[in-house]
């Protein structure tokens, strides 16, 4: 077994290394996934000098098998479906239509709480660096990197702690750059990974978003025309 990480904090340290080709460059934009991916993402954000913001994503799940995602919402106003899996439950557009507005509400709570008046960062052909503290199946990470797709940045390089070894890979070919720092075998689960995994909270998040913009507020990106 490979040696575990300390905490959330050594992992963003470790990440930022890997990711130093992307250091003090104007184009750049760090991306958490809350809640446990912002503490990854503000140690990268910071080695890198670059501005920190969240992403948010909502599983949309089949209504009578709620773990079945049939799509996604995320930050920006971002719909994503899995045309696949609505076709073969023959779900109609008002069945979607619900479950996107609760989830919508929950999306909209977390944008208040974790960055308040601020809008989020236009990602707009810029290089997003998308993080998370780790990844067992893979979900969320797929949907936040098809919905961010739709916001049309230039690149979308994956930096994640850990990952199991075939959701690694399958990354791969979905992002233009995947950066992990363990890929076993077998994941289990991610706390498996830490040897210091608690609970990251709302108010640890927006601690975090804040004094990243006070760190980082001359790296803010001005739009490309």
């Amino acid at each position: 077994m490979e040696k575990p990480l300390k905490d959330r904090t050594e992992a963003g340290r470790l990440l930022a290394e890997k990711l130093s080709a992307y250091a003090t460059r104007e184009d750049v934009i760090v991306l958490g996934l809350p809640r446990g991916g912002v503490p990854v993402a503000f140690e990268i954000a910071k080695k890198l000098e670059a501005p920190l913001d969240v992403f948010i994503v909502r599983k949309l799940g089949v209504p009578w098998q709620e773990e079945l995602a049939m799509g996604a919402i995320a930050t920006g106003g971002v719909r994503v479906l899995n045309d696949d899996v609505v076709k073969a439950y023959a779900i109609s557009e008002q069945d979607i239509d619900l479950v996107e507005a609760e989830e919508k509400k929950e999306l909209e709570r977390r944008e208040r709480a974790y960055r308040g008046d601020r809008p989020p960062l236009d990602v707009r052909g810029r290089t997003v660096l998308l993080v998370d503290d780790g990844i067992a199946t893979g979900t969320t990470m797929r949907a936040g990197l098809a919905a961010l797709r739709k916001l049309q940045p230039s690149r979308i390089v994956v930096a994640v702690a850990v990952a199991p070894q075939s959701t690694y890979e399958e990354l791969k070919a979905e992002a233009d750059e995947v950066i992990c720092i363990l890929t076993p075998e077998s994941l289990f689960a991610i706390s498996m990974w830490y040897e210091r995994f608690t609970q990251t909270t709302d108010e640890e998040v927006r601690d975090l978003l804040a004094r990243a913009v006070q760190h980082a507020a001359a790296a803010v990106p001005t739009p490309i025309r």
